[in-house]
């Protein structure tokens, strides 16, 4: 039998711009994902810089996009194809159908136009498009005398909404049928507020991501109080801690886990953290200040005779609205921040030259040039001299906040650990510490402020790889200070800068952003614990896990090594032949 055919337009030798064919038949296809090249994908192999094309096969025979779940590595080129002149349905999860149209609707703008008439046709288009499935449930695509296909999505545990997707063809006249699992990309397990993915009961091919197929990651316990400890480590240098992350997911699990660090602190304490939400929270109280009482530095005799401005009027997580604070006596100035946020660049040199390594707080400059950075020695969260109570969590991301308020309005897909902390009327996405920072104005305000001040604080901005967002205008203004620190909680894609500086600054190096050179004296760790992605045991359950085991697995969504590895796991672990495609 000819058919299926499956092509690969991306992802399938890097880890972005997942988008896979599967040829049914000669007239009909299925397109698995759409998304965006990022870092050294985005480039043409051999193609001296040239930038990949966004839609570069033909679309005649495709009748339905069906995408796993909403990263842009998954989504961003829907535009793309829409523009190219697709008109099928886009299949996806209940929960991603509510997300998806947020995220395009970002895209767009990235890549169109600003035009808010044009933007809203463009999302009616989308959501006029837009197709929910449930999990569990199987959906004809095709009932012909030559050709049955059919498709059910299952829980994938990567991000809320996110699937991997059985395909089931049958050859009524051929007599033949097949199974197809493309895994999209899978979740740790433990994950917060999602619910384990199950392996299949079965598949001919598979076609499997594999990110973190060469390496194990952290337990949930054990990162948590890596985070806890790395934080704390940092605060040490009386600056503020950077955290570049994914708008969608990781945001969102950071933000779990930081509420529970507080809770955990919080505990027997008449802390804002603890309070039921029937509780009066006086407006007093919190992180209205960019400090905690045991290690804010005074004000200088230059702060104290500056006009004294508001913190930004952030919104406090839904608990209070916008409102100003003006506590504390905080100074900044408004303005000469550079406003452009999206442009940079990274050296393409392969080796730089190393700068003379700075001296960094405790041991932390030294072990940092490792991937994981190590708990420090002898530390103990029980001996932390942080007030995590009164430490403010800056979320400086508008797409994160949306997909915040998107995520509590999701409780039915949380999982039930996540469901009981709301019943015990704990917020773990509305907690009083949060600050979500939503104008460039405000941004730019809480750049400077904590730029000229290194008042302890914890950020989280968008930009995941550092290659946009507004990560970008604190790491130009803080990289060069060894007082702040950048936290690295996910994965950095070659090319990309968050690359660049999670492997050039522990040696002292540079990163170049908007052709302007910054030296990296700020502190840079990284905790893989975090990842999204099932590791190298997680893939392989999921594979072994099934009562029949593919006779074919495309290994995809992985750079060279990861690849490599996993396919010789495979190998070892699955004694009947395969056909194995990397």
């Amino acid at each position: 039998m000819r058919y299926p055919r499956i092509q690969h337009h991306g992802a399938k030798d890097g880890v972005t711009g997942s988008c896979h064919q599967l040829e049914m038949d000669a007239s009909t296809s299925l397109l698995v994902d759409c998304g965006l090249f990022q870092g050294d994908d985005a480039s043409i192999p051999g193609g001296e810089g040239g930038s990949r094309l966004p839609i570069d096969f033909p679309l005649d025979t495709i009748k339905a996009l069906v995408v796993t779940h909403v990263h842009i590595d998954h989504a961003g080129r829907i535009p793309y194809l829409l523009a190219a002149g697709f008109e099928g349905p886009i299949l996806c999860s209940e929960a991603s159908a509510e997300l998806l149209p947020i995220v395009l609707e970002d895209a767009f703008k990235l890549s169109f136009s600003r035009d808010q008439q044009r933007i809203e046709r463009y999302i009616d288009i989308v959501e006029s498009r837009l197709v929910a499935l449930p999990y569990q449930h199987w959906f004809t695509l095709v009932d012909t005398d030559e050709l049955n296909a059919r498709i059910r999505l299952q829980r994938a545990g990567h991000i809320i909404g996110s699937a991997y997707v059985e395909i089931d063809l049958n050859y009524p006249q051929a007599g033949e049928s097949k199974r197809i699992v493309f895994s999209g990309d899978l979740g740790a397990p433990h994950a917060p507020f999602l619910m384990p993915p199950q392996p299949p009961e079965r598949a001919d091919i598979l076609v499997l991501e594999s990110t973190y197929g060469d390496r194990l990651h952290e337990d949930r316990q054990t990162r948590r109080q890596r985070l806890e400890a790395l934080i704390e480590q940092a605060l040490q240098d009386q600056g503020t801690v950077l955290i570049p992350a994914f708008s969608i997911g990781r945001t969102q699990e950071l933000l779990y886990e930081l509420e529970e660090i507080i809770h955990t602190h919080s505990v027997g304490a008449s802390s804002p953290a603890n309070m039921l939400p029937s509780e009066t929270v006086p407006a007093s109280v919190g992180a209205s200040s960019l400090a905690n009482s045991n290690s804010r530095p005074p004000l200088s005799t230059e702060e104290r005779a500056a006009p004294i401005l508001p913190l930004p009027s952030g919104e406090r997580a839904g608990v209070r609205g916008r409102e100003t604070m003006l506590e504390n006596g905080i100074t900044a100035e408004g303005a000469g921040l550079r406003s452009k946020e999206t442009s940079l660049e990274i050296s393409s040199d392969a080796e730089q030259p190393p700068l003379p390594l700075r001296e960094r707080a405790g041991e932390r400059g030294q072990k940092a040039a490792q991937n994981e950075a190590p708990l420090a020695e002898n530390h103990s969260p029980d001996q932390s001299t942080t007030n995590w109570p009164e430490l403010p969590i800056i979320l400086d991301s508008p797409l994160a906040s949306r997909f915040t308020a998107a995520y509590r309005e999701l409780k039915p897909f949380w999982n039930q650990e996540a469901r009981d902390r709301v019943q015990s009327g704990r917020r773990p996405l509305a907690f009083e510490q949060l600050i979500t920072i939503d104008s460039h104005s405000d941004h730019q305000r809480i750049v400077n402020h904590l730029t000229q001040t290194a008042r302890p604080a914890i950020v989280i901005a968008g930009g995941g790889m550092c290659s946009g967002g507004r990560i970008v205008n604190y790491l130009k203004a803080m990289l060069g200070d060894k007082r702040h620190n950048v936290l690295f909680v996910g994965y950095q894609a070659k090319g990309t800068p968050g690359h660049a500086i999670q492997t050039y600054g522990p040696k002292g190096g540079y990163v170049n952003l908007d052709g302007e050179r910054f030296d990296i004296r700020a502190g840079i760790s990284s905790i893989g614990g975090y990842s999204a992605h099932a590791d190298q045991k997680g893939l392989m359950e999921f594979v072994t896990g099934m009562q029949q085991w593919p006779t074919e697995i495309r290994v995809v969504h992985g750079e060279q090594r990861a690849k490599e590895a996993l396919a010789e796991a495979l190998k070892q672990h699955l004694p009947a032949p395969f056909e194995l495609q990397l």
